[in-house]
Parts: C-alpha cells; sequence; structure tokens
C-alpha cells in the first residue's frame, strides 16, 4: 500500500514544526487569531464578573490578570499574524480543512448523537465501515470483514474483559453474553 503525496502540497511533511512558514500566513490563521483573542476577552469579563476591580487580594484578581495576560499575548500574535503575507497557492479547503477531515468531525457527531439510541454495537459499525471505506479504499467485502472483527476485538476488550458498561440500545447485549455463558456452562439457553 503506497501513500499518495499530493505533489502540490509539499513533500508530506508537516510545516507544523517551528520555522515551518515564519514570515509567512497560512490560510485561516487570521481568523483563528482573531477568535482566540475574542475568547480571551470574553474570559476577561467573565473574570471582571467575579469582583470587579474591588481590590487587589478580591477573587478575581487572579483571574483577570491571567486572562489580561492571554488578551495581550493573542492581540500580539494577531497583530503580527495579519501583518504577514499569505502563502502563495493554498486555500483553506484544500491545505487546512480537507474534506475528508470535514466528513470525519461530522461522523464523529453523529457517533456521539445516536451512541444512546442505537447502543455501541450498530452505531460503531456503521462508523467503522464508513471510516474503513473512506480511508482504505478496499472492496466492500474487505471493509464489512475488516470493520466486523475490528468491532469484535474491541467489543470483547471493552465489554468482556474490561467489563466496561457501553449504550446497549437496540442490540440486546446482556441476553446474548447470558446465552453463551449458559451455552459453555452446559446449562439451559
Amino acid at each position: 500500500m503506497s501513500t499518495h503525496i499530493d505533489p502540490d502540497q509539499h513533500d508530506g511533511t508537516s510545516d507544523a514544526t517551528p520555522g515551518g512558514y515564519e514570515k509567512q500566513r497560512r490560510p485561516g490563521e487570521a481568523i483563528f487569531a482573531l477568535f482566540m483573542l475574542l475568547a480571551s476577552l470574553g474570559l476577561l469579563w467573565s473574570a471582571y464578573g467575579i469582583a470587579g476591580f474591588s481590590s487587589l487580594s478580591s477573587p478575581g484578581a487572579i483571574p483577570m490578570a491571567t486572562t489580561a495576560v492571554m488578551v495581550i499575548a493573542a492581540a500580539t500574535v494577531l497583530i503580527q499574524t495579519v501583518k504577514r503575507p499569505r502563502v502563495p497557492g493554498e486555500t483553506f479547503v484544500k491545505n487546512i480543512l480537507p474534506g475528508v477531515v470535514v466528513l470525519f468531525v461530522a461522523l464523529l457527531v453523529c457517533y456521539g448523537a445516536l451512541l444512546e439510541p442505537l447502543g455501541f454495537l450498530p452505531t460503531s459499525a456503521i462508523f467503522l465501515v464508513i471510516a474503513f471505506k473512506v480511508l482504505w479504499r478496499r472492496n466492500w467485502l474487505v471493509t464489512l470483514g475488516v470493520a466486523a472483527f475490528s468491532l469484535l476485538l474491541i467489543w470483547l476488550i471493552f465489554r468482556i474483559v474490561f467489563t466496561v458498561l457501553i449504550p446497549e440500545g437496540v442490540v440486546p447485549e446482556a441476553e446474548i453474553i447470558q446465552f453463551f455463558r449458559n451455552l459453555l456452562s452446559g446449562g439451559a439457553a
């Protein structure tokens, strides 16, 4: 299995290491820096709400000092980021947040939403099948086989070995486990 490296997108190594793009701004950096400044201002306002500027020993003094430093740092980062020229040829959708990342964020949100009503087994099966099909790009038989084996292994480790309580949902796990216990102990099913 070969790794696909897009020739237009560097050499496949991370540019997030120090010195990756020292003098340039990547798509989304300025918006992220602005978000950090706004979040810091929100936290400063919240810290001010604890006790205001009543005294240096008030309960809100340390939170206000900390968040004030956050505001200064975030403002500094925003100013420095906006001054830098953009990296030529890069777009937010292609280089920073590609479709596969958006897909997996959506899959994880759906997984969290469906875990309680459907249960662990069907929700995880759906997630694994989609994940393997998208990332591995094998035929359906291999995808379903690997997903089923992975799910069985995960379920055995967490449910049987570590006895972690997982959402049952529509699959009657307790009855299935009891059936196999009875079968193995020679009891009636």
